[in-house]
């Protein structure tokens, strides 16, 4: 239990993100006197992103790899505010949240992670399973299992996104899926999986040694890897193609690049041309002092991949400048 000091400043953080859990955790062992921290997140539950592919394919519990918000804020001494943020107010300092009256900062953190880069496809988000926001997808995943067990036939899943995480997923969900058919005593051989890459080659961002090794993983598998494919529209049977062909499908995993959400540069901050929050090495908004971004949200001046591990790194980097910024003293770069 905190003694209460008299509030100096107010840290408000949007989103219960990797890095925002290391500022509540380090608010809980070592308080900054003053300093009043208001976490506002959509998930009360957050989800290490690192571990998800090993969840799905049934090597961990829920709780494993779920971090539950409640107890840390309060070992934080923060307010934890249950909402999704819709409108950020820069020039009178107010945060908007449905349902909730206006919500004062003099410090803001913003860690909300990303959603997949789904607008401009019709049908993703009424028949795909899209792998953001990570909550969703798993309640969709339950469905899905819960469907794969109640059918007979060919099931077949294409997973859209050529890149590490359309791997990860394709491998996990098969094994959970190939695990579930044998305990319900139906032939495995029914499910047959295509995985979709937009590139020349799965896994372009790495090199050639780890691409055959995927592979050739994937020809063991029985996987079926399509490159140089774009899906224009997902349907409730099959996914429409550039070139105006169609794959039957039971169910799309999407899997693709990561798009930000619209408030941030409705607000006025600086963004990128994908939505995303540029900041400086200090991980401070590049157009407004004293606001913060980490994680899938931010747009660093040397671009990441939009992963959970990114946001982890940074954590320590975020924690150490915003107790900084409120308490007047400098900022440390962050070194990727």
């Amino acid at each position: 239990m905190h003694t209460q000091s008299p509030v100096v400043k107010d840290l408000v953080l949007i989103g219960g993100g990797h890095a925002h859990v290391t500022i509540l955790k380090r608010q809980g062992m070592k308080p900054v006197p003053g300093l009043r921290i208001t976490l506002i997140t959509r998930d009360i539950h957050t989800p290490y992103s690192g571990m998800l592919p090993g969840y799905i394919a049934g090597h961990y519990d829920y709780d494993d790899c779920h971090i539950d918000l409640g107890p840390l804020a309060r070992f934080a001494g923060a307010r934890l505010y249950h909402a999704e943020v819709d409108k950020l107010d820069i020039k009178n300092k107010k945060i908007h949240a449905p349902g909730r009256p206006p919500i004062s900062y003099d410090l803001l953190s913003i860690n909300t992670g990303s959603r997949p880069n789904s607008i401009e496809v019709p049908g993703v988000d009424e028949f795909a399973l899209a792998a953001k926001p990570i909550d969703i997808f798993l309640q969709k995943w339950e469905r899905l299992i819960e469907r794969i067990k109640s059918t007979t036939g060919i099931f077949r899943i294409v997973v859209v996104g050529g890149g590490a995480g359309g791997v990860e997923l394709a491998l996990s969900t098969q094994h959970r899926l190939l695990k579930v058919l044998k305990d319900a005593g139906q032939d495995p051989t029914r499910l047959h999986y295509t995985l979709l890459a937009r590139s020349e080659s799965i896994m372009f961002m790495h090199n050639d040694g780890v691409r055959k090794r995927f592979e050739r993983i994937f020809a063991e598998r029985n996987i079926t890897i399509k490159t140089a494919t774009e899906v224009t529209e997902v349907k409730s049977d099959r996914v429409i193609l550039q070139d105006g062909e169609f794959m039957q499908s039971e169910a799309v995993i999407w899997v693709t690049t990561a798009s930000a959400p619209d408030w941030p540069a409705k607000a006025g901050l600086a963004v990128d041309d994908a939505g995303f929050i540029k900041v400086d090495d200090n991980l401070q908004s590049l157009s407004h002092k004293g606001i913060f971004a980490a994680g899938d949200v931010a747009s660093l001046i040397d671009p990441r991949p939009k992963s959970g591990v990114f946001a982890v790194r940074q954590g320590p980097v975020l924690s150490d400048n915003v107790r900084a910024a409120a308490t007047g003293r400098r900022l440390r770069p962050y070194r990727a």
